[in-house]
């Protein structure tokens, strides 16, 4: 996968706090990025309400695999595409991209399962936020 592989993309300002004692992005940020780059998404494009919603996300699943570090100080685009599409779930695949790089530093997977605020049961993706995930199917 490479850059022109992600329809969607977030810059994310590196902070110092991201770095750690070996002197490059720790691991653990990696993930922020990716919850960071999936819900911005669906907020701005899909328009889930985190505060009132009836429905919300839940992450079930996530993987990454490193690549090169990430320092700071710089920005990291990162890329995104839905995978796979279900009836109360998607798969996110991620790209973290150095800027100007065509090749990604970090590639993974997210997989929401969309359930009821109260309950937590499973519960159809909602009308707009599946219109937007089919808009970066890739």
């Amino acid at each position: 996968m490479d850059r022109s592989s992600f329809p969607h993309f977030l810059g994310i300002t590196l902070r110092w706090k991201d770095n750690d004692v070996y002197g490059h992005v720790n691991n653990v940020e990696y993930y922020s990025f990716f919850d960071t780059v999936i819900n911005d998404f669906l907020i701005r494009v899909g328009g889930l309400d985190i505060h009132r919603g009836a429905v919300i996300g839940l992450c079930v699943d996530s993987q990454c695999t490193f690549k090169e570090s990430l320092e700071f100080p710089g920005t990291v685009d990162a890329g995104l595409r839905v995978g796979q599409l279900g009836n109360s779930s998607v798969r996110y695949e991620i790209g973290l991209f150095r800027a100007g790089s065509e090749q990604p530093a970090a590639t993974g997977r997210f997989v929401h399962v969309f359930v009821g605020r109260d309950d937590r049961l499973p519960v159809p993706v909602p009308d707009s936020i599946r219109e937007a995930l089919e808009g970066i199917t890739g």
